[in-house]
């Protein structure tokens, strides 16, 4: 059977080595697998935001092995986990934080898990801070070669794995308070409104609506893209991934707003 792909997301950035010396590792272990990197660019320790990028990533990547890596709790007694999905029979390789959590409930939800904290797959001796290397590159890589997952570590209750409290939109009549999960490098601010909850809001396409955070309120235009408003201009749509966001044309949302992740934002259709 040939290796499957191993995709790859941490908050390591792309300054240290970290990100490269587990690549280095999936190459010893299984040098006919391919490694996606999905990003790098994880704000530090950010469980939340590394959450909703690897969920809304891994819809579009070939099925295989999918590691993912933002551990603020590393050394600590938390687990280290594969969890295979039914979709595909994919396997997530990562920290028992809710990192992993809501890609496997988008790739219709966990089937098996192992707890690989003592795998023996991993290297020795295994270091106290760096178990991107030592436990969750060494095993992602096996995994790919073809090892089976009851291999990789002790059987694991689907029941103990641990799951992500995210923050909900409040959808009533005339207003919407929504939260900022996610800014791109753009300034593009991704809000936990989906498209699902459109029929709810009362905003309509082409029309004003209010944008208030943080004491900052302005008018913005719920619009299809930055196209249909002037630069410099706010405007409300529907991302690519379907959920709602803010942003400026040919500026940042962010800044215009002071936004940071999980702020509060609030939205009266005009």
């Amino acid at each position: 059977m040939p290796a499957r792909p191993i995709t790859f997301l941490s908050d390591y950035g792309y300054r240290d080595e970290f990100a490269g010396v587990c690549r280095a590792v999936i190459a010893r272990l299984a040098p006919e697998a391919a490694v996606i990197d999905i990003t790098h660019g994880i704000r530090r320790h950010a469980i939340e935001e590394g959450a909703t990028v690897l969920a809304n990533a891994l819809p579009y990547a070939p099925a295989g092995v999918h590691l993912a890596i933002v551990d603020p709790g590393v050394g600590s007694p938390r687990r280290a986990v594969a969890v295979q999905v039914a979709r595909d029979d994919r396997i997530l390789v990562g920290p028992d934080n809710g990192l992993l959590w809501p890609a496997a409930e988008r790739l219709d939800g966990a089937v098996a898990a192992v707890d690989v904290t003592l795998s023996p797959f991993r290297l020795q001796p295994v270091s106290a801070t760096f178990h991107g290397r030592d436990v969750f590159a060494p095993v992602a890589a096996r995994l790919a070669a073809g090892a089976p997952l009851d291999e990789a570590g002790d059987p694991l209750d689907l029941g103990a794995l641990t799951t992500l409290e995210r923050q909900r939109a409040q959808i009533e009549p005339g207003r919407i308070a929504t939260h900022v999960v996610y800014i791109d490098r753009y300034g593009n601010a991704a809000l936990d409104l989906s498209h699902e909850d459109l029929p709810q809001t009362g905003l309509r396409l082409g029309r004003r609506v209010w944008v208030g955070a943080g004491g900052i309120t302005l008018d913005a235009t719920y619009s299809v893209t930055f196209g249909d408003v002037s630069p410099g201009q706010l405007i409300l749509y529907e991302d690519s991934y379907r959920s709602l966001a803010l942003a400026v044309n040919r500026g940042s949302a962010a800044d215009v707003l002071d936004l940071s992740p999980r702020d509060e934002v609030v939205l009266r259709p005009a």
